[in-house]
């Protein structure tokens, strides 16, 4: 077959293409769905002129299009990476995973009850009519290929209409997720049905989890990677991209050929973590620039892959009988079946156990409707047609209903799918938004005609030319005005959601403002655009409530945060909480920047849109957003000062920098400075750039040596003993409201404070304890359960010690174990509000004298003087004598005034404390 007329042939269905585009808005069609009825009219026009008598003059053209220079293989590995890469790289993915049960759901268990579904309809069928060699297997084959569905013709169509923007991540992610499934599903059939493998039910189920276990390793493993290496090529554009472009097709044949995991999964896997890393390692023009090749990428690849598995649909149905006819019905009605039986049998229990938002029944619709079939089902049914080890019979049965059964989605879903979300009003807008539409058009044509006004006074434009060119504005405008009153008629609370709704669509576009002027970082940006768009979810479905949940959310320590830390207090590894702590830091600076301008948003845009009483409403909304946001950045300020200024001043320096180089931009635009000069001060711009955009590395201070060195308790300590404490220590991150100590439980350590504050709560009060105390001690020294909860005030900087090692330190120093049991029995007092508590515990007795007379042992052996075995009485009374020089002790040795000492902050519990103590006094005696 000659290169030119290959090339020739190319460069007409690039035509086709390109005209089917505008062709299919103005008919308001799917774009596939023309791509797959002209691919079809051409497979049957080049068969006709192929075969013609009339003439020879188009055989060679013809023959191109009859059989392609591409078959199946080379058609899945050019096509198939880049149509996968693509979408993994446009999803959002922490969007994403809010509905990931559905997804999951709809991607995975759908594929198998279809596969199920569709087999074991048609097998039976299969014996009725005798088919020759159509086994089981060969059904469920059919089942696979036709279980994949297809987001392009269903999506084009949302963004047309206007539908949720949650229905189509849904669908995006179902396609994307059920191809890798389902293809992974295909391939252990296709090696059944031709004896490569033999497995059993639950071989085939090992063999697909090994399957797509290992391509979800492989693909995230070439992603990071890929990630890894981007930085090398900073300021690159070009680099980057075609870097991009080679980790898909890497990343399949490494997969498909070496590692035998599944290829798509290895794919999606690794564009989706190039998409979730990317980011922050590439600019953000660079990274829009990114997406703009891949999407003129991807949409070749897809026009491309429809255009020619559509010509080969004539080939496949040929020869389709009225058996054929009734089997394709059975799969239409199976497949359909399937999907009813998962969208509306088991999507809604997800709901009931909580594991993703609910789907309303108009989104089941449509989700129903929508399972269009497209180029991946058709390319799997070519790989089967040309299969040299599957006889004709089967590979006919296959291609026949597969190709069919797109053909019937396209054609009368793809058609019809519009008319049906018209139908149950999914495309029109709400009355909240019909209302706020009026009132927000009314305003803006109003400054829209003063804004013309000035404009005609500036060109010296004529009164009467002036006056025939607003006559449309303000016709316009007084009519909005008429429908303003729709506006007054909502509820205050649906004003205040239209109000809000503003607020979170107006942050995400401050965030992209943001990142564009390159003041927020790639490692912040996507997590900010996930929480607007949370945000925005939530407040059309909840109102202020969800408001309120999504943007408080972010306050809160997540998963990852709380892994960081059980590293820290487990493994003593420090450097995943620093980077969790810093990016906190960041995010909470950013965080309360936006606020501030949302504030101003809402006075200046808001308030004259919606009224002075909804302003308001909104108004306090983000002021206690504000506030709480500044408690939390005040938390790490106290504990962090320094790195707190370090990362304001980043920010200032970033800002200093963006409007740097707007001067320079809006100086070469007014041609006040020439191309060569301006490229010169960018540089010096960049360079300024890459220094300011270096975080500042944050040093948790918890580091042993200095948390001992720096306590209270331990500073007068000889070098020697402080080394011996070093070791026994172990140093502990606790956060704001963190439950240390759970009342009930039994004690395993006991608690020394270097940083921060603490609250003893018990039944009838609270006790504050700060830098110097010891908590956790009272449960190890009596041997009971804890006695009251413990919570981290703030960021608290801890040492914690195991019960032997905390007995073993009370044994060897007697100065710090007469001062630990004399905080010991003044914790006891505010522990409890019982009057006839026995103080004086023996278990509490005995451990004291224990150690003091084990002291005295080492004095007495020293000194050469015989200690009887077995001595209860000596114990006791060498107890009681502890005991009573505990309480001879000064204030000073008792008690060594911790920070928000207890009498200070509660006089009551101080009195109840000295009432107690002088009842347990009386009734020793």
């Amino acid at each position: 077959m000659e290169t030119p007329l290959i090339t020739g042939a190319f460069a007409l269905l690039l035509i086709t293409i390109s005209l089917l585009q505008p062709l299919a808005r103005r008919l308001g069609l799917a774009p596939s769905v023309l791509l797959a009825t002209v691919g079809t009219m051409i497979g049957i026009l080049a068969i006709y002129l192929r075969y013609t008598a009339e003439t020879n003059v188009f055989n060679a053209i013809a023959d191109v299009f009859i059989n392609p220079p591409l078959d199946a293989e080379m058609i899945l590995y050019i096509f198939l990476p880049i149509l996968l890469f693509q979408t993994a790289l446009t999803l959002d993915i922490r969007r994403i995973m809010e509905d990931i049960g559905p997804i999951l759901l709809m991607a995975i268990v759908a594929v198998f009850v279809a596969t199920a579904f569709i087999g074991l309809a048609l097998y039976p069928l299969a014996l009725v009519f005798s088919l020759k060699d159509i086994s089981l297997i060969a059904c469920l084959l059919l089942g696979s290929i036709v279980a994949t569905t297809d987001p392009v013709a269903v999506v084009a169509i949302f963004r047309d209409i206007g539908a949720p923007a949650r229905l189509g991540r849904i669908v995006e992610g179902e396609s994307l997720l059920n191809d890798a499934a389902a293809i992974v599903i295909f391939v252990i059939l296709l090696h059944m049905l031709t004896g490569q493998q033999t497995l059993s039910i639950n071989e085939a189920v090992i063999a697909f989890c090994r399957s797509f276990a290992g391509g979800v390793i492989v693909g995230a493993l070439l992603g990071r990677i890929a990630v890894a290496l981007l930085p090398i090529m900073r300021d690159i554009p070009l680099a980057q991209v075609t870097l991009s472009l080679a980790l898909p097709y890497g990343t399949y044949v490494l997969s498909d050929q070496f590692a035998d995991v599944s290829a798509v999964v290895a794919v999606v896997c690794a564009g989706t973590v190039f998409n979730f890393y990317g980011p922050a390692r590439i600019q953000p023009a660079i990274w829009q620039f990114l997406h703009a090749v891949w999407e003129q990428i991807s949409f070749w690849a897809a026009s491309l892959i429809f255009l020619l598995s559509a010509i080969l649909i004539p080939r496949f149905v040929e020869g389709f009988t009225p058996v054929d006819i009734l089997l394709l019905l059975v799969v239409i009605i199976a497949a359909l079946a399937a999907r009813a039986v998962v969208i509306f049998g088991l999507l809604p229990v997800l709901s009931v156990f909580k594991m993703g938002q609910s789907v309303n029944s108009k989104f089941k619709t449509v989700m129903l409707w929508g399972g269009m079939r497209g180029a991946v089902t058709l390319t799997l049914a070519l790989s089967v047609s040309e299969h040299a080890a599957l006889s004709e019979e089967v590979s006919d049965f296959v291609t026949k209903l597969a190709t069919g059964f797109v053909l019937f989605t396209l054609l009368v879903y793809g058609t019809s799918l519009k008319p049906l979300i018209r139908l149950l009003g999914l495309d029109q807008l709400n009355a909240r938004d019909e209302a706020f539409r009026t009132q927000f058009l009314a305003l803006s044509l109003s400054d829209v005609r003063h804004g013309l006004e000035t404009a005609a006074k500036a060109y010296h434009i004529g009164p009467e030319v002036t006056a025939q060119v607003l006559k449309d504005y303000e016709d316009r405008a007084a009519a909005a005005a008429a429908e303003t009153d729709k506006l007054a008629e909502l509820k205050d609370w649906d004003r205040v959601r239209i109000g809000l709704i503003a607020l979170a669509d107006r942050e995400q576009q401050l965030v992209l403002e943001h990142f564009h002027e390159k003041t927020i970082s790639g490692r912040a940006v996507s997590r900010f655009l996930t929480l607007t768009g949370r945000t925005g979810d939530l407040t059309r479905s909840d109102g202020r409530s969800g408001y309120n949940k999504a943007t408080r959310q972010p306050l809160k320590f997540d998963l990852s945060f709380r892994l960081a830390q059980a590293l820290q207090r487990r493994l003593r590894i420090t450097r995943p909480l620093a980077i969790r702590l810093a990016d906190r830091f960041e995010f909470l600076l950013v965080y309360r920047i936006l606020a501030d301008e949302l504030i101003v948003f809402c006075n200046e845009q808001i308030r004259p849109l919606l009224g002075d009483r909804v302003g308001d409403i909104l108004q306090d909304t983000l002021a206690i957003r504000q506030d709480e946001t500044l408690q939390a950045i005040d938390a790490l300020r106290l504990q962090y000062p320094d790195y707190a200024d370090a990362l304001e001043a980043q920010f200032l320096r970033k800002t200093g920098v963006r409007l740097e180089e707007t001067t320079y931009d809006d100086a070469k635009a007014q041609m006040l400075i020439g191309t060569e000069l301006h490229r010169d001060l960018l540089q010096d711009v960049e360079r300024a750039r890459r220094a300011c955009h270096t975080r500042p590395a944050l040093d948790l201070g918890l580091k042993t040596r200095e948390l001992v060195s720096a306590h209270p308790l331990f500073a007068d300590l000889p070098p020697k003993q402080k080394k011996a404490i070093r070791r026994m220590m172990r140093p502990q991150f606790a956060t704001p409201g963190e439950l240390l100590i759970r009342k009930g439980d039994r004690g395993d350590a006991a608690y020394f404070i270097a940083s921060g504050a603490v609250e003893v709560r018990t039944p009838t009060h609270a006790v504050r304890l700060g830098r110097g105390d010891v908590f956790g001690e009272i449960a190890l020294m009596t041997g009971g359960r804890r006695s009251a909860d413990v919570v981290a005030l703030g960021y608290c900087q801890l040492l914690s010690l195991g019960a032997q090692d905390f007995k073993d330190l009370m044994a060897q120093h007697e100065e710090l174990r007469d001062h630990v049991i004399a905080l010991a029995k003044k914790r006891r007092f505010m522990n409890t509000n019982d009057d006839t508590l026995d103080m004086d515990d023996p278990v509490l007795s005995v451990f004291a004298g224990a150690l003091s007379t084990s002291h005295e042992d080492r004095e007495t052996a020293a000194s050469g003087e015989d200690t009887p075995v077995d001595a209860p009485e000596a114990a006791e009374n060498a107890a009681e004598d502890s005991a009573a020089e505990v309480e001879s002790k000064s204030p000073e040795t008792k008690d060594p005034a911790p920070v928000d000492a207890p009498d200070a902050k509660d006089p009551a519990a101080s009195k109840n404390a000295e009432e107690n103590t002088a009842d347990q006094k009386t009734g020793t005696a």
